[in-house]
């Protein structure tokens, strides 16, 4: 029953982190006027669940550091402390998803192991302080600069290359065959239809404009933005899947194995629906409350978060792609002048930053607490 109980919660934690995270990839979007707030949601959801349903095969270095990896050898898990790990990051998660504040899961679930932790296992001797800085407290600290600074390196040439895209555009045109056969015996000639398809065509916008039968246009440059946004939303998914399915895999070894393709598929579908529903609030904040930016700044934005967020998956480092957006939206404005940047929301975002560790912890601390006296718990 408390097995199910766990599973539950960590389906909740997945179900704020899509609410608050499905932002980081497609505020850039939004914020450059490419399209509307419910489509970019739309497009981020799918790629989010893509992304964690990849993740199964690619995340072993990332379990690893959030399963045990932060505690110390001869540590037993328990249920109580699995469920308080759950409870303490999904707690601080969806009340920032509800405020509209962009914060960690990453931060938010190591906060909850280093809070139950402490609560579970004789005090501060049951975390590995050291590899807790060195493999999350550095990540995360460093990744908003890093994004800042990639942001301003990869801006230059990406704005040649766009602004040489920009006059062009895709459209995707329907394709009628027709076959005209001989003469018929009766004289009458037969027109059949072969087939019907569609044609993908890249030319000049004042081209595009010219044919008739077109079903769908983009420019050049918006759909490198809409594949750069997706390509954020999987690395996302990529990324913060693992933490997630960790918390699980830990508890359901207490009671016995449970198959990982399982857990990352409920983790993907509840990440989606937290993404599709709920994900608007978080996603205003990022497009129009820090910076203005067109098409060109989002790319940019979006090509320094997606790089630095593959990455970290590829070698296990837990960066935050809240932290790694957010700084690659400032370091769009900043590009303009300090004075283009809303320093309130960034003093707001990062009071947020700075509370998700001890507000985490101290939830699940707590939550230890009233689950290490509830006996069937822990037996």
């Amino acid at each position: 029953m408390f097995l199910v109980l766990i599973l539950l919660v960590i389906f909740c934690l997945a179900y704020a982190n899509g609410a608050n995270d499905v932002s980081k990839g497609i505020a850039t979007l939004v914020g450059s006027g490419v399209t509307n707030y419910r489509k970019a949601v739309l497009w981020g959801t799918i790629w989010t669940v893509a992304g964690a349903l990849v993740a199964v095969f690619f995340s072993t270095g990332l379990i690893k550091t959030f399963s045990t990896g932060l505690l110390s050898d001869g540590v037993s898990i328990t249920y109580a402390f699995s469920l308080a790990v759950a409870i303490g990051a999904f707690g601080w998660v969806i009340l920032a998803s509800y405020t509209g504040m962009p914060v960690s899961t990453t931060h938010s679930i190591t906060g909850a192991i280093v809070g139950a932790g402490i609560m579970a296992y004789g005090g501060y001797d049951g975390i590995l302080w050291r590899k807790l800085i060195d493999k999350v407290f550095i990540p995360l600290a460093a990744g908003p600069f890093i994004s800042i600074a990639l942001t301003f390196i990869s801006f230059i040439p990406i704005a040649r290359i766009l602004s040489q895209t920009k006059k062009y555009c895709l459209c995707v045109e329907k394709n009628i065959q027709v076959s005209i056969p001989k003469l018929t015996r009766g004289g009458e000639q037969a027109v059949s239809l072969v087939s019907e398809g569609l044609d993908v065509v890249v030319a000049e916008e004042k081209i595009c404009q010219t044919i008739d039968e077109t079903v769908a246009r983009l420019n050049l440059a918006d759909f490198f933005h809409w594949l750069s946004s997706g390509f954020v939303s999987f690395t996302r998914g990529l990324n913060d899947a693992p933490k997630i399915a960790a918390l699980a895999l830990v508890a359901y070894a207490v009671g016995g194995p449970l198959d990982g393709v399982y857990v990352f598929s409920g983790i993907a579908l509840a990440m989606g629906i937290g993404s599709y529903w709920y994900g608007l609030k978080v996603t205003e904040t990022l497009s129009q409350k820090i910076t203005t930016m067109d098409h060109i700044e989002g790319f940019s934005a979006n090509f320094a978060t997606a790089i630095l967020a593959g990455v970290a998956s590829r070698f296990g480092l837990p960066v935050s792609t809240t932290h790694v957006a957010s700084g690659a939206i400032i370091g769009v404005g900043l590009k303009k002048g300090e004075r283009a940047v809303r320093w309130k929301t960034v003093l707001d975002m990062l009071l947020a930053w700075i509370v998700t560790l001890p507000v985490s912890a101290v939830i699940a601390g707590l939550s230890y607490l009233v689950l290490s006296n509830i006996r069937i718990v822990v037996s």
